[in-house]
């Protein structure tokens, strides 16, 4: 069974970071592009992040570009996203996701992903 596990969210001031982890089991995440979107109350899904550990190749939403660095580590079957420099308009939940396959298609649909987390809360306070 494929299953993503978010965690990490939590409730931070305006300039803190973040890091948040996606557990990925019943599929290697070395084989799939990653994804990373946020969802505020009241907005639409936005893809944030992604990452295909095949070839190395990442994707940043200029919203959060220069400030979110996402990684891979392959032994842990886990994909991390380091939140830096946080905002008050970055407060979303955030959902990790899995590709259809190891390419990394951008900018980020939600269509193009398949198995999706439960989300975690970050709050930015300003």
């Amino acid at each position: 069974e494929v299953q993503l596990v978010e965690s990490g969210g939590s409730l931070v001031q305006a300039g803190g970071s973040l890091r948040l982890s996606c557990a990925a089991s019943g599929f290697t995440v070395d084989d799939y592009a990653i994804g990373w979107f946020r969802q505020a109350p009241g907005k639409e899904r936005e893809g944030v992040s992604g990452i295909s550990s095949s070839d190395g190749r990442t994707y940043y939403a200029d919203s959060v570009k220069g400030r979110f660095t996402i990684a891979s580590d392959n032994a842990k079957n886990t994909v991390y996203l380091q939140m830096n420099s946080l905002k008050p308009e970055d407060t979303a939940v955030y959902y990790c996701t899995a590709g259809g396959s190891s390419h990394l298609y951008t900018p980020l649909v939600s269509s193009d992903f398949g198995s999706w987390g439960q989300g975690t809360q970050d709050t930015v306070s300003s």
